[in-house]
């Protein structure tokens, strides 16, 4: 029995994705090592409502020296966190000399910004490589997991923090209940810890089904983060929508007591019982959704290639090592991954061995259909490729449903 690494009651599952590899470990050619793979499962706690893998993946395999993913590879990512330290420097940096952490800092996307400001600031990664990148933008960052020693360590030389932010990390993070005993030790007194990450909500009303993969532990609602939040001292004092990255919400916790909850956490708690987003029946149904579009997306691949139809994809990100691998999706029916992450191209992709290829590649020649697994950036990256359109291109896109646009 699989107990919840939150309250430590029984979780129980749902929908099972099958054997799955690391989502960033891409291969260079010819490597014969053995791959690591792991059962990719989730289920829900009886408990206190947090949906969550069955299975952990040790960190150190996930995040280290040659973590590939880069925050500032969107256009859009970049405006989203510019205004999101602007808007922590506005509204939470009033009193004298000011102190910003920010959990997963990654290339220094958002701490740059808090930087030029002239702002104390620490971004906590455990990723060497990413970690560079942001010093080399003159952000200060320690390279360590943030978990209660790290926090204990950063006041001791640095004070408490006025914000503690993250974004798109502490989903990632199995140890919960350290990460938030370090926000404790670390928070100034009336500070506050903000956190962004995908919403469980959304999940389920897009069927984005591949927004499930080693790195997120957990799938956040605004119930399971309430309960999480109240284990420790904490309390949920408010959550905003985010339309980045497919839906997410961030939420904001103070301690008990400091802060008065806005109208937006009642509204969200309503909103997740009108629509029974925690019942296990609600769960198992998008688990059918989920293999219907399994069925969908094989069916088209192969009905393209015995037309003789040339399918590439575009994107080779993180949540696609879920597509390709339960999917069963094979070079056979897809030719390579275009991705401008220099770490990945001239690699395979994780499992399926999908070759991945620069962006340039995608128009010498343009293929018939492209398969979108950077379905998030849908917008900005069909604006940039209009030629592949008028060259008589289709998008095959597979959220909420697999469609031929």
């Amino acid at each position: 029995m699989v107990k919840c690494r939150v309250c430590g009651e029984s979780v129980v599952e749902f929908v099972d994705f099958g054997r799955q590899p690391l989502s960033d470990a891409f291969r260079v050619p010819g490597d014969t090592r053995p791959e690591f793979f792991f059962r990719l499962a989730v289920g829900v706690c009886e408990s206190c409502a947090m949906v969550q893998l069955m299975e952990e993946v040790p960190r150190d395999r996930m995040f280290h020296e040659e973590y590939p993913y880069r925050s500032s590879g969107s256009a859009r990512m970049r405006e989203h966190f510019t205004a999101t330290a602007l808007r922590l420097l506005e509204r939470e940096c009033r009193r004298d000399d000011p102190f910003v952490v920010e959990i997963g800092c990654n290339d220094g996307v958002m701490l740059r910004t808090v930087k030029e400001k002239g702002v104390r600031h620490l971004g906590v990664d455990p990723s060497g490589g990413v970690a560079e990148t942001a010093r080399e933008l003159g952000v200060d960052v320690l390279t360590a997991f943030f978990e209660e020693e790290t926090a204990r360590r950063v006041r001791a030389e640095h004070g408490p923090a006025d914000v503690i932010f993250s974004a798109n990390t502490i989903c990632h993070i199995p140890y919960l209940d350290s990460v938030l005993r370090g926000v404790d030790a670390l928070l100034a007194p009336g500070g506050v810890f903000l956190f962004e990450d995908p919403y469980l909500g959304d999940i389920l009303a897009k069927n984005s089904f591949d927004q499930i993969y080693d790195e997120h532990f957990y799938f956040f609602s605004a119930h399971s983060v309430r309960a999480a939040a109240e284990r420790f001292g904490f309390e949920l004092v408010d959550v905003e929508r985010l339309p980045v990255h497919g839906g997410e919400v961030r939420y904001s916790l103070a301690r008990r007591g400091e802060r008065v909850a806005t109208p937006a956490v009642a509204a969200l708690l309503a909103e997740e019982e009108r629509e029974e987003i925690l019942s296990l029946a609600r769960l198992r149904l998008f688990a059918e959704r989920v293999h219907q579009v399994r069925a969908d997306l094989i069916g088209t691949l192969r009905g393209l290639r015995e037309e003789g139809k040339r399918v590439v994809a575009y994107g080779a990100t993180a949540k696609s090592a879920t597509v390709t691998n339960y999917c069963g999706i094979t070079p056979e029916l897809v030719s390579f991954v275009c991705d401008t992450t220099p770490e990945k191209q001239g690699r395979l992709s994780p499992g399926a061995h999908l070759p991945v290829r620069p962006g340039e590649a995608f128009s010498e020649p343009y293929p018939d259909y492209a398969l979108l697994f950077a379905w998030n950036h849908a917008e900005e990256i069909m604006a940039k490729e209009t030629g592949f359109r008028e060259a008589g291109g289709r998008w095959i896109t597979y959220v909420p449903e697999v469609t031929i646009v």
